[in-house]
């Protein structure tokens, strides 16, 4: 009995069959070009295998690894006082030692006072970027950040009435936290038909934050014109963003902990609901709680992010932005990048604002709109220059 070909073997048997009475040699020359042309494809498939294409992301996330330590490092010896590298030696000595603080040095004084707003920096724009990458991810907006469904002015109109009131600091952050976590709570109320859902756009959920920003800010501005003249300049701060007495507090790295382990759980889920979000669902993805643990990633990271530094923009928007002209639009990549590039872009700006004009301090917001700007503006051109 005859044995089946092969599917390799399939084209020489067609050529010899259709070449018989007469054509043996053409069809022995077509059958050895068809093995040549399938080997060849063969080949061609595998070798993107065998190349080395992950050198390049892994390289990038370590480069920016290596800038998240200097930057922390930079914060901690650039300021009104600068510290050598010997100061820092020692004073870090001192610290581990767990001197008396009534007999610490002027070194050891500073670098700890540094450290503690350097790592609040750093976690503060580690959680925006975070935010900012996984609001464009659900809404499939590259023009959302975390800011976009009024979350931060839930905060704001929380904060704002904690310091009308004249409350203490804790109060004031505990109010921020309690106005974020209520928009969140209406989103979830109005929008919850969006959050799980299959389909690949939400709608409603966009036009339900878009008014309840509009409702905070409006808050905010009652808040703002009959407030005492006194109290206007720590409001204004706030709002804009500033990290002056930032301390390093448990809550924004336990959320930055869970928002990203999250984030790389569920990270070749996010690509496929970012590519094809119409046919996700068929594709092994659950839609609808995706898009919900999505939502409230964002939104805890928000949340912890603004109570602790006010109002603090562009870094959701222009930070995933840039890592994913560096690394392309794997998620699997892009949320550490996000994650490390937002930390350190924070960190360096809220040196600047200590540092610029010495010993006044400004707004850390007014730094990162100040570079936001023009990076944005440069992002999009280079879009538009790249469709063309």
């Amino acid at each position: 009995m005859t044995q089946p070909a092969s599917p390799a073997a399939a084209p020489s048997a067609r050529t010899v069959e259709a070449g018989a009475g007469g054509g043996g040699v053409d069809a022995t020359a077509h059958a050895a070009h068809a093995t040549q042309a399938v080997g060849a494809a063969l080949s061609a498939q595998a070798s993107p295998v065998r190349a080395p294409a992950p050198l390049r992301p892994t390289l990038t996330l370590a480069v920016i690894a290596a800038f998240s330590l200097l930057a922390l490092l930079l914060a901690c010896a650039i300021g009104s006082v600068k510290l050598s590298p010997a100061d820092l030696w020692r004073a870090t000595g001192e610290l581990l030692a767990c001197a008396d603080p009534a007999t610490r040095s002027l070194p050891a004084a500073l670098l700890e006072l540094r450290l503690h707003r350097a790592l609040a920096t750093w976690s503060t724009g580690a959680l925006l970027a975070l935010a900012g990458t996984m609001m464009q991810a659900l809404l499939r907006n590259p023009l959302a950040d975390p800011y976009v469904l009024g979350v931060s002015g839930g905060a704001s109109v929380g904060a704002l009435a904690a310091m009308f009131l004249s409350a203490a600091g804790w109060i004031v952050d505990a109010s921020a936290f309690a106005g974020a976590t209520a928009v969140s709570l209406l989103l979830l109320l109005f929008a919850h038909r969006d959050l799980r859902a299959a389909a690949g756009s939400a709608p409603l959920l966009l036009l339900t934050g878009v008014i309840l920003a509009a409702g905070c800010s409006a808050l905010i501005a009652l808040i703002l014109s009959i407030a005492p003249y006194n109290k206007l300049r720590g409001m204004v701060f706030w709002m804009i963003g500033d990290l002056a007495g930032a301390q390093a507090r448990a809550l924004p790295w336990a959320a930055l902990l869970l928002v990203f382990v999250f984030c790389l759980r569920n990270a070749r889920a996010v690509n496929l609901l970012a590519m094809y979000a119409e046919t996700a669902a068929s594709l092994g993805v659950a839609v609808g709680r995706l898009r919900l643990g999505l939502f409230l990633g964002a939104a805890l990271s928000t949340a912890c992010a603004v109570t602790g530094a006010g109002s603090v923009g562009f870094i959701g928007l222009i930070v995933p932005h840039a890592c994913r002209f560096a690394l392309g639009p794997d998620h699997r990549l892009l949320f550490p990048a996000a994650a490390m590039a937002g930390g350190v872009f924070l960190t360096l700006a809220d040196t600047a604002a200590r540092t610029v004009l010495s010993p006044q301090q400004l707004p850390v917001g007014v730094i990162t709109a100040l570079i936001g700007v023009p990076t944005f503006l440069l992002q999009l051109h280079q879009v538009r220059r790249g469709a063309r």
